[in-house]
């Protein structure tokens, strides 16, 4: 009986912590609610095409970097510098738990993501967004997403 129980409560506690890959038109409505579109002078379809080009709209993607650091979610915000993941040489200038920002609740990611943007220079800390997006028309990343 008290296995059946254990299983029950992990079973739930894995569709909470559960990751989502989100489509460009869903994310372009969560961010824009989130107030990003021209947050920081960067309109909607720069945080659109940012966040598929550093993680395909994927809530749990991580990557490990050659200095040993992660980073995590939608938006690949750095282990050693924004977030707290085990190491104590962190800086978590977010607040924030890294296992928090692997999850299909944006809330934490969007506003470290808003914090990195208002305390180093912009967009320009995520490659992805310099490679593929810095100076183009975005115009196309909310076409036809119903948002303003």
């Amino acid at each position: 009986m008290k296995a059946a129980g254990v299983l029950a409560l992990m079973a739930g506690l894995i569709t909470v912590t559960e990751s989502k890959i989100y489509t460009r038109c869903k994310l372009a409505k969560i961010f824009s609610r989130a107030s990003l579109d021209n947050y920081g002078g960067f309109n909607l379809g720069n945080w659109i095409c940012m966040a598929y080009y550093e993680s395909h709209y994927n809530t749990s993607a991580k990557t490990v970097l050659d200095d040993g650091s992660i980073d995590y979610g939608i938006f690949q915000i750095n282990s050693f510098t924004w977030c707290r993941s085990e190491k104590l040489q962190e800086k978590n200038y977010c607040h924030v738990a890294c296992s928090d920002l692997v999850t299909d609740d944006l809330t934490d990611s969007i506003i470290c993501a808003k914090k990195i943007v208002k305390e180093t220079q912009g967009m320009n800390y995520w490659q992805g967004w310099k490679k593929h997006c810095e100076g183009k028309d975005l115009s196309e990343w909310k076409k036809g997403c119903d948002v303003s």
